[in-house]
């Protein structure tokens, strides 16, 4: 094997931890409605959010935590570890048998999410030599959206072939312990990191290491790079919190603050881990709902793809234009569909809903409450919100949080393909911009000596923002609206731009010290 081919080899099986980490974030999108029926969580109720959201905030815990377990213990211990955690979280979610373990199962994943996004990528760029560093350290983010993506072909998977609705969602989120086992199994193919090894003292190991990467002839050079920056590191002053928030810092604190603000308010990650529930809602029934959510994955992939090859000869402002317009216009598109919806139940539909409630064989209280419908029949509505605390306080809290959806699948007249092709171009806007380019526009703007301490913030604030999104948005579609809901994450689209006008630079071909010197006063 070719030390070209064993170094790609060893970063692939180091970027499956982007793909755990994407895969995790997706796949409870697919198992949401089945485990809120086994828990019997009410519809629109803070706890589904929290439920989902759960992740995130054992993610800022795994963030917090990862740089130090990673000095400490090494890159490739830590990456077991989260394997472990990946693979914990996957069987106890599945095993669940009430909601507080299901909490603390997926916060457990959550930490797996915070360490790998940080170390994977870490220990690829230690790892790799400089002429195929930016393309192997890509594989990681390549991974990531590849995960969501399979995902939601999984969940797709499993809802057409498990009739079971508990044992359905139990399936949907245990399969993930298969790759994370094989991802702890192939792990310990990987060397340990030369970096951190020469920063333990053990030289002799970190050279046969860099031999095998770099080749005999360039291994002692990189070598000396190595040994040089670690004493250079070691007779640094220490970066502080106060430097970082110095008046000095003003502009590139707005910038960081602002870029990963709105990175997550638009709602990107309520649309990925709410996505069949969202076509759900449009009137598509499970399957389909299912399926466009695994196409929504695809979008994904190919944009963040497209990204990638854009991103140095476009420009990072351009792709931000032209994804904060997608947002704004998507979004608006989604909304208004929303906004032109009407909900009817008329003799043909209240027969259809009873048709397949009765197929699902459920409790015939169900059925008796379900008939109280007939009142409401051919009484058109146009506002969602009104529709439903009419169709609640007539079928009672239990029903409604059962049937929510085939009511909604039975009553609703919208325009489903715009919602589609909305919700498309959303992602497809995310993806070619504010996903890629506000990692490498934070990596950028913040001066050598404050970078870390720096995206460490932006990172905690990202998730921060990221949590709230996800916690509130089941509660937001319950007592706002769908409609409303959307316009408002359009807005935001709509500042997204207004803040890149007015605040970014454009960095794509400016050096470290040049933008250093142009945005720290």
């Amino acid at each position: 094997m070719t030390r070209k081919t064993f170094t790609v080899l060893i970063s692939l099986i180091v970027a499956l931890g982007g793909f755990l980490l994407g895969f995790d974030s997706a796949v409870i999108s697919g198992a949401t409605p089945f485990y809120r029926e086994t828990f019997g969580l009410n519809t629109g109720s803070m706890l589904i959010g929290f439920s989902v959201s759960s992740l995130i905030l054992g993610a800022i815990i795994g963030n917090i935590s990862a740089g130090k377990l990673a000095d400490h213990f090494g890159r490739r211990k830590v990456l077991m570890f989260t394997a472990l955690l990946f693979a914990i979280s996957a069987i106890s979610t599945a095993l669940a048998v009430n909601i507080t373990t299901f909490l603390v199962a997926r916060i457990v994943g959550g930490l797996g999410v915070g360490m790998a996004i940080l170390v994977a990528p870490m220990y690829i760029a230690e790892i790799a030599p400089r002429e195929l560093r930016g393309k192997l350290v890509t594989f990681n983010q390549l991974n990531i959206v590849l995960g969501i993506s399979i995902a939601y072909f999984s969940n797709y998977y499993f809802q057409q072939t498990i009739a079971d609705a508990d044992l359905k969602w139990r399936v949907m989120l245990g399969v993930e312990a298969v790759p994370a086992l094989l991802y702890l199994l192939l792990l310990f193919l990987v060397p340990r990191s030369p970096r951190w090894l020469m920063q333990k003292g053990k030289h002799e190991e970190a050279m046969i290491v860099l031999k095998r990467i770099q080749g005999p002839d360039r291994s002692l050079t990189v070598y000396n790079e190595i040994d040089n920056s670690l004493k250079e590191e070691l007779n640094k002053d220490k970066a502080r919190w106060s430097d970082v928030f110095s008046k000095r810092m003003k502009l590139v604190l707005i910038i960081g603050f602002g870029i990963a603000f709105f990175q997550q308010i638009t709602g990107i990650n309520a649309i990925f881990y709410y996505a069949p529930m969202i076509f759900e809602m449009a009137g598509g029934g499970k399957d389909a709902a299912f399926l466009q959510a695994a196409i929504l994955g695809v979008t994904n992939v190919v944009m963040t793809v497209v990204a990638m090859f854009l991103i140095d000869s476009l420009g990072r402002k351009p792709l931000l234009y032209i994804g904060a317009s997608g947002i704004c216009i998507s979004l608006a598109i989604v909304g208004f569909s929303f906004y032109n919806a009407k909900y009817n139940i008329d003799e043909a539909s209240l027969a259809s809903l009873n048709a397949e409630v009765v197929e699902m064989g459920v409790d015939p209280a169900h059925l008796s409450n379900l008939e109280k419908l007939q009142e409401l029949q051919n009484s058109v509505f146009v506002n969602e919100v009104a529709f439903f605390s009419l169709v609640r306080e007539k079928v009672g809290q239990d029903t409604y949080n059962s049937f929510k959806e085939i009511i909604l699948k039975h009553s609703i007249s919208i325009n489903s393909v715009w919602v589609l092709v909305g919700l498309l171009m959303f992602v497809a806007s995310f993806a070619i911009s504010m996903g890629p380019v506000m990692w490498a526009l934070l990596s950028e703007i913040f001066p050598n000596k404050l970078r870390g301490l720096a995206i460490s913030v932006m990172g905690f604030w990202n998730s921060i923002v990221s949590f709230s999104v996800a916690t509130l948005f089941p509660v937001q579609l319950e007592y706002m609206g769908s409609s409303n809901t959307y316009l408002i994450y359009s807005f935001f689209g709509l500042l997204t731009l207004l803040f890149v006008w007015r605040f970014v630079p454009e960095t794509k071909g400016k050096s470290l010290e040049e933008l250093e010197k142009k945005l720290i006063k």
